[in-house]
């Protein structure tokens, strides 16, 4: 069973992704530039949003390259050395991240890739460390392995590594952490994205939820703000500002596409449905009120949409609405971007139905104009789910 999200959101003028120019993403489509938000800050913004996280009413997970700091932070009540601390806490999320054992070259705390975990994983962490204290601080001092750069009888160079036994201790503990996240999210916003982490891919978790890139239905120009910042203590015989600059934004009516796969979410919280039902729910109330943050305090862009369709649906295909858009909306009979693009969503939606069936589907209208409200369109795409 799969749910799918169809939403249209007008934005003010904004810059709420960016790209590493600093201007707003922006992406070709139909044969003309679109704006974009990427899936990732749409990802991040519902994940942290309040409403998703009243709706599971568990703890999020948390993603980093800086999981000394975490174990450092739960162990520092314990009586124990910080400096104690920071070797054991250094060497596990060493080993759990990387088969070599190693840490960024730049910063010693910090892991060569980002981590992704519950926080039940560090707090079963902190209790097994300091059950095995000791021999863990003499296994933090250990080097995994060793680069030996010497010429072989045939005169070629070759990196030897030169293998370490681990200690049992350190062994057994990142097992233990690699067992637990083996194929269990232990989070929901862990089963609804998913995990990636190259060097232990036991622990990989597939995504239950896709999220598109979100683009405007429209053309869309940048535009240029110049700014300047006036010093409050330059004397009135002074002239010029303290501060100039210039900020790139634009103003969109986004089209957005996100498509779940229930019995994947269930499997990935292994087997808890009433969790998974919980997930859904914040999923769909963080979808319509989550909101990046780019550049917020600059144009406090806060729109929430105006029309989203929901989708439940049986048959397992999965239809992107994109195409709707494939010519660019222009101006409405009202004048605006906003009616015209629900109605090329809704007439495009008709003829999927109409060309490839549309039996087995359930779905709920959420629309300003409307007399729906969001608990009773969240209740609809709910009622389903078995």
């Amino acid at each position: 069973m799969f749910i799918e999200l169809h939403i249209l959101q007008n934005f003010a003028p904004s810059n709420l992704n960016r790209d590493d120019t600093g201007n707003p993403k922006d992406t070709e489509f139909g044969g003309v530039r679109r704006a974009r938000v990427s899936s990732q800050a749409l990802k991040r913004a519902m994940r942290n949003h309040q409403a998703f996280k009243d709706s599971i009413q568990t703890d999020i997970g948390f993603r980093t390259r800086y999981l000394t700091r975490k174990l450092n932070d739960l162990l520092s009540d314990s009586k124990k050395s910080a400096e104690e601390c920071a070797s054991i806490s250094r060497a596990i999320a060493a080993l759990y991240t990387s088969k070599k054992g190693k840490m960024d070259a730049d910063d010693p705390e910090r892991t060569t890739v980002p981590i992704y975990l519950a926080v039940s994983d560090v707090e079963w962490l902190k209790t097994e460390i300091l059950k095995q204290w000791d021999s863990l601080l003499d296994a933090s001092k250990v080097q995994i392995t060793e680069d030996d750069d010497s010429d072989d009888n045939e005169g070629k160079d070759k990196k030897k590594k030169k293998k370490v036994k681990l200690p049992a201790a350190l062994s057994d503990i990142v097992g233990g952490l690699i067992k637990r996240t083996a194929k269990q999210a232990g989070a929901p916003d862990i089963a609804l994205f998913g995990r990636m982490l190259a060097d232990r891919p036991e622990t990989n978790i597939d995504a239950a939820c896709q999220v598109a890139h979100a683009i405007s239905t429209h053309r869309v120009n940048m535009e240029l703000d110049y700014f300047t910042a006036v010093d409050d203590l330059q004397k009135d015989d002074e002239s010029g500002a303290a501060m100039i600059g210039v900020i790139a934004f634009n103003s969109a009516c986004f089209y957005r596409y996100a498509r779940l796969d229930w019995d994947l979410l269930v499997k990935n919280l292994d087997g808890d449905k009433e969790l998974a039902r919980k997930t859904v729910d914040g999923f769909l109330r963080a979808a319509a009120l989550a909101i990046p943050s780019g550049k917020q305090n600059s144009f406090a862009a806060q729109n929430p949409p105006d029309f989203l369709l929901g989708v439940v649906r049986k048959d397992g295909q999965s239809w992107s609405l994109a195409n709707a858009f494939e010519t660019p909306v222009k101006i409405g009979r009202d004048g605006g971007l906003m009616s015209a693009s629900i109605e090329k969503l809704t007439a495009y939606w008709a003829k999927l139905n109409k060309v490839y069936g549309g039996d087995g589907i359930t779905t709920a209208t959420l629309s300003v104009d409307g007399d729906d409200n969001m608990n009773g369109w969240v209740m609809k795409l709910l009622g389903p789910l078995e």
